[in-house]
């Protein structure tokens, strides 16, 4: 997993937003959080997070409503959906909205870590396809017609 990701934890419970600062802060990495759902579109607002960690129920801004609007604005970062409430149904609407992972609560690091490094790979790549098609791009503009 990429240590110097930016990753931001959006929960309404502060002992859940201190037990992931704890846990992933510990990998070198930048963790910031934040209790609702208008918060963590302010702070994806102010800065680029690579992943993001999104509780779906909270107060005013549920997850479902935030991650729709993160993936409409800022399609590149990658959501993990962690709740306390799994269902299919919310499974399967979190991964059409583009959730990357679904994850129930209480999870074990193991779980966690292993979901990161499926969303950083996933965020590699697409920035290795991002760039091959700008290199694509610069290369056609360079080719004559004949």
């Amino acid at each position: 997993m990429n240590t110097n990701a930016n990753i931001l934890v959006v929960d309404d419970e502060e002992v859940v937003r201190r037990g992931f600062q704890r846990v992933l802060a510990s990998g070198c990495r930048h963790v910031e959080t934040v209790g609702t759902g208008e918060q963590a579109l302010q702070a994806m607002e102010a800065r680029p997070y690579d992943i993001v960690l999104l509780d779906l129920r909270m107060p005013g801004m549920d997850g479902m409503s935030v991650l729709e609007t993160m993936k409409r604005r800022w399609p590149e970062g990658e959501v993990i959906v962690v709740t306390g409430y799994p269902s299919v149904e919310t499974a399967k609407e979190a991964i059409r909205l583009g959730a990357c992972d679904y994850l129930a609560k209480p999870l074990r690091i193991e779980e966690l870590q292993s979901a990161l490094e499926r969303a950083s790979r996933r965020q590699a790549s697409s920035h290795e396809a991002g760039a091959l098609d700008a290199s694509v791009v610069g290369t056609l503009r360079g080719m004559r017609r004949p």
